[in-house]
C-alpha cells in the first residue's frame, strides 16, 4: 500500500439507526476505508470478536447489547481494536462510564463529519501493545481476562478505572510513563477532568497494593511520572 492509502483499513459501524448507519459507511467509504455494518450490540460484539477490524465506532444505544457491554465484554476477551462511542447523551458520567468500560473515544451526536474522521485517524494511528492474557511483574498478577489482580495469591479489588491503570503500568513494567500518557491510554485524549487525577488514582491503587502487602512497587520518576517494577 503507498503511504496515505487507506483503502485496505477495515472499520466495523454498530449503529441500529439506518439512516445514521448508511451515512457512517457513506463517510468512511468516501475515505477509502472498508466498511461492515451491524445493527445491533450482539451481531456488532460477535464480528468485534473476530479481531479483524482496525477501529470500531459504536453507538450506545443499541438492541441486544448496548455499546457499554459490547466494549466492556469485549476488552474482557481481549479485543484491543480502538473503539470510537458515538451517543446522543453529553452528560459527564456517560463519558466516564464510556471510556471505564475500555472506550478510547466518546463523540456526541450530531457530529461534524470531519471532525468524526479526525478523531479516526487518531485512534488509527495508535499502536496497541502487543496483547497478553496475563501479565506477570514479579509476584504480581493481572488477569485481563478475569479483570484481577493478585500478588502472592492474595487478591487486590480494584475499580475499573484502577484496574485499567495497573494493567497499562504492568504491560510497560520498568518504563517512565509520562502523565500524559497514562491519560490518554486510561482515560482517552479528551478527558477534561482534574490535570492531577494520576496522582489521585495512582495513590489509591498504592494503598490497596499496600494493604496486600506490597509498597513501593509503584515508583515516582520526578519530572517524568510513574514506573511499575518488580
Amino acid at each position: 500500500m503507498r503511504r496515505g492509502e487507506t483503502r485496505h483499513v477495515r472499520i466495523l459501524v454498530v449503529e441500529d439507526q439506518a439512516e445514521i448507519a448508511d451515512g457512517l459507511r457513506a463517510l468512511l467509504e468516501r475515505r477509502r476505508y472498508a466498511v461492515d455494518v451491524a445493527s445491533d450490540g450482539t451481531t456488532g460484539y460477535d464480528l468485534l470478536l473476530r479481531g479483524t477490524y482496525d477501529a470500531a465506532i459504536v453507538d450506545v444505544v443499541l438492541p441486544g447489547r448496548d455499546g457499554f457491554a459490547l466494549c466492556r465484554d469485549a476488552r474482557a476477551e481481549g479485543i484491543a481494536t480502538p473503539v470510537l462511542l458515538l451517543t446522543a447523551r453529553d452528560a459527564v458520567e456517560d463519558r466516564v462510564r464510556g471510556l471505564d468500560a475500555g472506550a478510547d473515544d466518546y463523540l456526541v451526536k450530531p457530529f461534524v463529519e470531519d471532525e468524526l474522521a479526525a478523531r479516526l485517524r487518531a485512534l488509527l494511528r495508535r499502536t496497541p501493545l502487543p496483547y497478553r492474557p496475563t501479565i506477570l511483574v514479579g509476584d504480581l498478577v493481572v488477569d485481563r481476562g478475569a479483570r484481577s489482580v493478585r500478588v502472592a495469591g492474595l487478591e487486590v479489588p480494584l475499580g475499573a478505572t484502577e484496574f485499567r491503570l495497573l494493567e497499562y503500568l504492568a504491560a510497560n513494567a520498568g518504563l517512565a510513563l509520562t502523565r500524559v500518557q497514562i491519560l490518554g491510554r486510561v482515560w482517552g485524549e479528551d478527558f477534561d477532568g482534574s490535570s492531577n487525577v494520576v496522582d489521585v488514582y495512582v495513590s489509591a491503587v498504592r494503598r490497596k497494593l499496600a494493604a496486600a502487602g506490597v509498597r513501593d512497587r509503584i515508583t515516582t520518576v520526578w519530572g517524568v511520572g510513574y514506573s511499575l517494577h518488580a
